[in-house]
């Protein structure tokens, strides 16, 4: 038995290479048919993008965790609101904005929004049936929309525990229909910042830094929480969930490998292949380095690891990232992580000296990160220009902020944008929406 079991065996490993020619499909190393990079770069848009929108449960539970927990309802609110916000409001107004005469142009408004064949295949047509251009349109609108909706959710973490919600989600409208989407043009819609050679692969700067300066803005008008500065000195106002902010950062955390391996935008050869599995590995390494590095700085400066730390650490590494995950090694991009990671930790004190009330610490991670990743750009990559990077900073910044401004002091003067102070001590989930997330512990 065992004499024949071997012979089957001999004749199995024989038998192996000829029954792989007759498999369907092309050689390895041999040019896809157009039907196969067509669908391999949709399912990359489609997977890279429900990936980055699993970020908004990240968001949310982060948030959640953070806020005190008579504002976790608020904050939960806001989150499905603005994502709901940003997926009209992009689609209507931003996406033509942003690439313009994309798909559904100005004067295709109306059957763009009642017409049925809008997102079909680019280029399927009766005459030309094989002509599928580079990918689904509803791939890429689908993927394009998670980015809008995730530069909206910085927003919501900077200023809580004190804004009112409809002035807040005004603002949403405004920032996921015009702000974002020409800001974002001018790099990713093959506007002036692309023609000048600025880098910005997945949106260190684009969204990142974009969510950030406009919650600095935001920050600065509305001002402080009552109380979280006192004789100089700032008071520490602990979040209500720990657990919950671990697993936002988690969650976050494997929503970055849709957002930068998806923005590859290409899965149709083995390189585009191998370059997806290399930015997942670089960005991976990277929130570990920004993580470790938070935690042994948090160490020295402290006497203790702060958790809330290490957890926007590992968040910074992954914004700093974000710029170049391609370029740089595994080490490279470890320590881009850790330098983020570094920075983040250094920058929250700085603005508590400066009584700007970040409540999640936003700021730090999507704007001052944003800027050092869209920076470090030049030590991997040769085509970048330390120059043109920081001329996109700046024009990116600049726009933002002071568009943001105008927009947060024009609400502020028409409907106010600040809870009375009783709200605020109250709490916002009773003061604005009447429930509470824990209602059983408040109940005695």
């Amino acid at each position: 038995m065992k004499t024949l079991t071997k012979l089957g065996l001999a004749a199995a490993v024989i038998a192996a290479p000829s029954l792989g020619l007759a498999q369907d499909g092309p050689v390895p190393g041999t040019n896809p048919s157009t039907d196969t990079v067509f669908i391999l770069n949709s399912v990359l848009f489609l997977v890279g993008g429900f990936l980055v929108f699993f970020m908004a449960c990240g968001f949310a539970m982060l948030e959640a965790g953070l806020v005190r927990s008579k504002n976790v309802t608020m904050q939960l609110m806001k989150n499905v609101a603005l994502f709901g916000l940003a997926s009209i409001f992009y689609y209507l107004i931003g996406y033509n904005l942003m690439y313009p005469l994309g798909t559904w142009s100005i004067e295709g408004v109306l059957s763009g929004v009642w017409g049925p064949g809008v997102l079909e295949a680019v280029g399927v047509t009766a005459d030309a049936a094989d002509d599928y251009g580079y990918a689904a349109t509803g791939s890429d609108f689908f993927f394009q929309l998670m980015f809008c909706a995730a530069t909206a959710s910085i927003v919501s973490g900077t200023l809580a525990e004190r804004i009112k919600l409809w002035p807040f989600l005004i603002f949403t409208i405004i920032l996921t229909s015009i702000i974002y989407p020409l800001s974002a043009s001018w790099k990713w819609g093959g506007g002036f910042l692309d023609g000048a050679g600025f880098l910005d692969f997945a949106g260190s700067t684009v969204v990142h830094s974009v969510g950030g300066w406009a919650a600095l803005a935001g920050a600065i008008i509305l001002g402080p929480r009552i109380g979280k500065y006192k004789d100089g000195k700032t008071v520490p106002m602990p979040g209500s969930n720990l657990t919950l902010a671990t697993l936002g950062t988690f969650i976050l955390w494997l929503g970055w490998f849709g957002f930068n391996g998806g923005s590859q935008l290409a899965m149709g050869s083995v390189g585009d292949v191998a370059d997806v599995s290399r930015i997942f590995s670089n960005t991976n390494t990277a929130a570990a380095g920004g993580a470790i590095a938070a935690m042994i700085l948090t160490q020295v400066m402290y006497g203790k690891p702060d958790l809330t730390m290490v957890l926007n650490g590992a968040l910074a590494g992954l914004v700093s990232i974000t710029a170049e995950p391609l370029t740089p090694s595994l080490g490279a991009a470890t320590l881009i992580g850790a330098v983020g990671g570094v920075l983040c930790v250094l920058a929250v004190p700085v603005l508590d000296k400066l009584k700007i009330d970040d409540v999640v610490g936003a700021i730090p991670v999507h704007l001052i990160c944003g800027i050092w990743g869209t920076i470090a750009v030049v030590l991997t990559n040769g085509d970048a220009s330390l120059g043109t990077q920081l001329y996109g900073i700046i024009v990116v910044g600049v726009f933002t902020f002071v568009v943001s401004a105008v927009v947060w002091f024009i609400l502020k003067m028409i409907m106010g944008i600040r809870v009375s102070e009783e709200e605020e001590i109250t709490g916002l989930d009773m003061a604005e929406l009447g429930m509470e997330a824990y209602p059983e512990f408040s109940k005695g």
